[in-house]
């Protein structure tokens, strides 16, 4: 038998730890969540993709979001890190690949502070970088230029030369159209869209009938050009058939305002680790959008069927036929 003194002292055991299990918010638990970009969100449609992710996460936890843009060097990161997790975040995203090494360096020292960050190869404890796959949509994006250009000649402007996109584009067109030449160029900045159009231009005189640019900042700029010159053209990022619903053929999205849920729907339940991940059609990282009707329906099919079994395979036309 307990006496009445024991049996009052494990009653209060009882009931601290009850209060202290359901007071206790716990360190996986989002608190506020922060956000830090390069440049600014309004015009680039990666960076407003980004901020409609974070303001998904703000209505789905009831917590307060901060927005942090035009960091880029090492010493802003830190400053902005600084400044958020003094504001109670405890959740930060780093808006695109730059910031993969900063969070790196600076993790340690906020234990309790998960850092994402996109497309890049940094990790860490509570470093996570989310990859969004391109190579395989810049494939099948190829696929269609091929098949739809009457030159033979095709265009291709990249932000950077390491984009998947390139690659993959290049690949296509080639696998679809064996007689098709791929003309390529690279600005080597996402924000110059006076070089990007310059390079449509010259493109243009070598007689190109479809044009891709890749990258989120220009790529409306150029193709509202190429439109106007009756060229077909290849939209990115977003549905950019809005501008010419005939002349885009279609566009590669990149929905990373998915990824900003799935953060923090993983963080949440305590499951978000440090790590490299990739995403891909079979995670729905990526789409098509509209196709023009200019399209025939044989080449939609097609298309539609190599992106199925891309996704059960996991290996792409090109490389099924290469064994």
């Amino acid at each position: 038998m307990f006496s009445r003194l024991t049996l009052t002292i494990i009653l209060v055991a009882i009931i601290s730890t009850t209060l202290l299990i359901s007071c206790s918010k716990g360190p996986a638990n989002i608190q506020n969540v922060g956000m830090i970009l390069e440049t600014e969100i309004k015009d680039h449609p990666w960076n407003e993709k980004g901020y409609i992710g974070l303001e998904r996460i703000k209505r789905a936890y009831q917590v307060n979001v901060y927005v942090k843009e035009n960091i880029q060097t090492s010493l802003e990161v830190e400053r902005a890190v600084d400044d958020l997790t003094s504001s109670g975040v405890n959740l930060i995203f780093g808006h695109g690949p730059t910031y993969g090494k900063y969070f790196s360096q600076l993790s340690r020292h906020y234990p309790d502070t998960h850092f994402v960050y996109f497309n890049g190869n940094f990790s860490d404890v509570n470093v996570t970088s989310l990859n969004i796959d391109p190579h395989a949509i810049g494939f099948f994006s190829g696929m269609i230029a091929g098949e739809m250009t009457a030159s033979n000649e095709i265009g291709m402007i990249g932000a950077y030369e390491w984009q998947p996109e390139l690659e993959g584009f290049f690949e296509g067109v080639k696998y679809a159209n064996e007689d098709a030449n791929v003309h390529m160029d690279f600005v080597n900045n996402n924000d110059e869209a006076n070089i990007a159009l310059s390079m449509y231009e010259n493109m243009a005189k070598k007689d190109i009938d479809v044009i891709f640019p890749i990258g989120d900042s220009f790529s409306e700029t150029v193709i509202r050009q190429a439109t106007n010159d009756g060229l077909y053209a290849m939209g990115y990022m977003e549905d950019q058939s809005y501008i010419n619903e005939h002349l885009v053929l279609t566009s590669t999205i990149h929905h990373v305002e998915d990824l900003y849920e799935y953060a923090a729907r993983s963080f949440e339940r305590g499951k978000l680790q440090g790590g490299i991940y990739t995403f891909d059609f079979a995670e729905e990282a990526v789409s098509f959008g509209q196709f023009s009707d200019d399209i025939p329906e044989d080449v939609i099919s097609n298309v539609e069927q190599a992106v199925e079994m891309y996704i059960e395979l996991n290996t792409l036309p090109n490389e099924r036929e290469a064994y």
